[in-house]
């Protein structure tokens, strides 16, 4: 059985909107899902080292436009891309390439452009290290996620702290 990935799901967040801790759930990277922990989730907040700022609607545009301009320089095809206020989702294929390091690149354009255009992320984090990347095996599972991303994310309001 082939074990590469037809497309990957890969998601990262706005740097402090989502802390472990947090009352929505969380993911330990070696443990799996967890449970709210409140006093966690402070320990976390009080340690920022910046203010969170939520992307408003321009800075969502330049991130997906930089997200469609690596994808037009890279053997990569982009299935679709969306970055709300306080997170980003993009399914993707990109065959022969290291899932985090498509995840990385695509986060460092973002980084990159938002920087150049607004001045409020220069000298400070844009986004949490690393983000989730999920493994998509067929194309049904890579509809699936193109759905969530264009049609249900704006029905969870994923986009309110």
């Amino acid at each position: 059985m082939n074990t590469t990935p037809l497309g990957l799901f890969i998601t990262w967040t706005v740097y402090g909107t989502f802390l472990p801790g947090d009352a929505r759930g969380w993911r330990h990277r070696s443990v799996g899902p967890q449970l709210a922990q409140p006093h966690l989730e402070t320990w976390h907040r009080d340690r920022l080292g910046h203010d969170v700022i939520l992307l408003e609607d321009s800075m969502q545009l330049v991130a997906e436009a930089a997200i469609y301009e690596i994808c037009d320089v890279r053997p990569w095809s982009l299935w679709t891309t969306s970055a709300r206020t306080n997170h980003v989702h993009v399914v993707i294929t990109a065959p022969e390439y290291k899932p985090k390091v498509v995840r990385d690149q695509l986060k460092a354009k973002a980084t990159m452009e938002l920087r150049r255009t607004f001045a409020i992320w220069r000298d400070r984090p844009v986004w949490t290290g690393k983000g989730d990347i999920e493994f998509l095996h067929s194309e049904s599972e890579i509809q699936q996620c193109v759905i969530y991303i264009n049609e249900a994310q704006d029905r969870k309001h994923r986009d309110l702290m």
